[in-house]
């Protein structure tokens, strides 16, 4: 029987490999696959989700960012994506930097909610919220260091339309951990329980691909 517990925190990890690996692909090719963005977007809205899957509307959202995970911790050290890992490694420290700063948290959650009455469902990747959230993000975790230093295409780094995805995909990266942190995730269980979470995101792969198995 799956350990929902442990489940959770596979769908949080996922959550910040997803949002990594789509700034990554605009940042070098000026775009992003559209569910998995649109996935790790809805995160963001969703503050109080009954359940780890509900932030990423079903875990049909996050099968993108299950397959990076399985990438990123199952293979060999030298085979890893260094740019991914750093992202990921650098969202984690902003979130703990974030939890100490109640103001800030303050801040994200009252200018979510103002963005929040001024969408739909299908209306939260439409370019003026996207514009939104990137403004939440430069006020609000840009102030603390360091800062994520996105790496890619010039032309596309400098196109406002994919800086505001950018920035709203490291909201939503920030989104994801502390999800990461509220279903117990740390720094000593990532090393610790490694070839664990990729076995539980493997898992709930196969899953998605065969629900009847």
């Amino acid at each position: 029987m799956e350990n929902a517990f442990q489940s959770d925190q596979v769908l949080a990890l996922a959550g910040i490999f997803q949002a990594t690996s789509l700034v990554q692909q605009v940042a070098r090719h000026g775009g992003a696959e559209r569910d998995p963005f649109e996935a790790s977007i809805y995160s963001i809205f969703q503050i109080d989700a009954d359940s780890a899957e509900d932030v990423f509307g079903g875990r049909r959202g996050l099968e993108h960012g299950l397959n990076v995970l399985c990438d990123q911790l199952g293979r060999q050290k030298h085979e890893r994506d260094a740019e991914l890992s750093s992202y990921a490694i650098g969202l984690l420290f902003l979130e703990r930097k974030l939890n100490k700063r109640p103001d800030l948290i303050n801040t994200i959650r009252q200018d979510i909610d103002v963005a929040t009455a001024q969408t739909t469902d299908s209306y939260k990747t439409h370019e003026s919220i996207l514009a939104k959230l990137a403004d939440v993000y430069s006020n609000t975790i840009s102030t603390l260091t360091p800062r994520i230093m996105v790496k890619g295409d010039p032309q596309h780094l400098n196109n406002p339309s994919n800086a505001h995805k950018i920035r709203s995909l490291l909201l939503s990266g920030i989104r994801a951990t502390v999800l990461w942190r509220q279903v117990g995730g740390n720094r000593l269980s990532l090393l610790l329980s490694r070839n664990r979470i990729v076995f539980g995101a493997q898992r709930i792969l196969s899953d998605l691909r065969d629900p009847e198995a």
